[in-house]
């Protein structure tokens, strides 16, 4: 049997764990568990960091029962990678191995007023104050303004850091930790791209900016340490795969970008997950946008090797959208029924769909923007609803990749694409028209 490698992708909806064979990247056997998302207050987003864990373990014990009936020995299984849904925050007891709240998920809005507090002490109030450090303009989306709003609010949290018991991570971090043994050992660290994504790192220097924890109040001795996205960082501790070295980490997205293969400038990828993420590999140098996009650490491929940038188009909300016609408004039963209803309309009839559900992300960075539904007439019905809400995504990555196109000068000639999303085939043919290219 060829040596076998697995990916944990925890996702924001969902937890997967995939194993490959090594040489082929063939899938042999997967298990996929989906992750309740809590909405306790409007705007507000979270998800139980154990319950994160336990989906993580199922997946992991799920997947190994399935080799086993396919007679393939665990044993094949020689490394472990991670990749995580970027930005969610969680802050956690090393000395109990206790969360200290829940995870506050990407999508979250509590920040807001975090947010245009920070934005105010910044000179000309200009959101992009921190832009030449991070990447990035100040926003509800990443993990600083979570954290300061978790030490701001959570008793328990302010408590652990005074007694120096508290750890902050993205979710990988936390995974990391847990699987390598938690309270026992657990290993606390972070790859280069899910730290590029929480605006206390500094994309130049690759490493925590003193200046950039000062300015969000944060103290430096609960974050992770710095890896690059392939190198061993631990050990598998109890479970099936006890003894298999952690050897990959990478955010989702930039996740995708190596998955597609876009290891040369000017190559890109779109992912339609719960949101739409457009990844440009920049190469070795970080490229700021002039048309709202962010500049972000796509990889780094090993300790002496350079790290990769790319820029990114973030939109919030696009498999998100499908679930809140299903779960909110009870217009389809199953995530995959909206291509069917979308298809008997044909068309929208002009009603449009913006779900500004967290504000609008890229290129416009406008938290207060919320959705909205027009164009409404008579005629109108769940179909047109449907289709509307599948154009929405296409419109969505169409103005990012107009963002992309005027930042580097060289237009895409054709989009590639994964993720849940891209399963719609009705989703990928609007999309193809909607941008003009293949």
């Amino acid at each position: 049997m060829d040596p076998l490698v697995a990916a944990i992708d925890q996702g924001t909806s969902s937890t997967r764990f995939l194993v490959f064979n090594a040489k082929t990247a063939e899938l042999i056997s997967h298990h996929q568990v989906e992750i309740k998302q809590r909405f306790p207050k409007e705007g507000w987003v979270e998800e139980d960091p154990k319950e994160i864990m336990l989906s993580v373990y199922e997946c992991i014990e799920r997947t190994c029962e399935k080799l086993c009936q396919l007679n393939i020995d665990i044993s094949n299984i020689k490394a472990l990678g991670v990749t995580n849904q970027r930005e969610t925050t969680l802050v956690w007891d090393k000395e109990t191995g206790e969360p200290l709240y829940n995870a506050i998920v990407w999508l979250d809005l509590r920040t807001q007023p975090t947010v245009e507090r920070l934005i105010n002490k910044a000179p000309g109030r200009n959101k992009n104050h921190l832009k030449h450090k991070t990447g990035l303009p100040i926003s509800t989306y990443f993990s600083a303004v979570k954290l300061r709003w978790l030490l701001d609010n959570v008793d328990e949290v302010q408590q652990a850091v005074l007694s120096r018991q508290a750890l902050f991570g993205t979710v990988d971090s936390w995974i990391i930790w847990c699987l390598t043994g938690g309270r026992n050992g657990g290993v606390h660290c972070t790859d280069v791209s899910n730290a590029s994504r929480t605006m206390l790192f500094n994309i130049n220097t690759m490493a925590w900016d003193p200046e950039l924890c000062r300015y969000f109040e944060v103290p430096m001795e609960i974050l992770p340490k710095v890896r690059s996205s392939s190198e061993i960082y631990g050990w598998m501790k109890s479970n099936s795969l006890a003894g298999v070295p952690i050897s990959g980490c990478l955010g989702d997205q930039s996740a995708a970008l190596v998955g597609q293969m876009c290891f040369r400038e000017g190559q890109a990828k779109n992912t339609y997950g719960t949101g739409c993420f457009l990844l440009r590999n920049t190469g070795t140098k970080p490229v700021m946008s002039e048309h709202g996009l962010l500049t972000t650490v796509a990889y780094k491929l090993g300790k002496n090797e350079p790290a990769c940038y790319a820029l990114e188009g973030s939109v919030a909300i696009a498999g998100a959208v499908v679930r809140w016609l299903k779960d909110n408004m009870g217009i389809v039963q199953s995530s995959s029924e909206i291509e069917k209803l979308a298809a008997a309309a044909g068309t929208s009839y002009g009603c449009y769909f913006v779900p500004a559900f967290s504000g609008l992300y890229a290129p416009y960075w406008e938290p207060s923007a919320r959705g909205i539904i027009c164009g409404l007439t008579q005629f109108t019905n769940r179909k047109h609803l449907a289709f509307a809400a599948l154009e929405a995504v296409c419109f969505q990555t169409r103005e990012i990749l107009d963002a992309m196109n005027q930042d580097s000068g060289v237009p895409l000639t054709e989009l590639q694409v994964d993720g849940g999303m891209t399963s719609n085939r009705l989703l990928m043919q609007l999309q193809a028209d909607i941008l003009c290219i293949p």
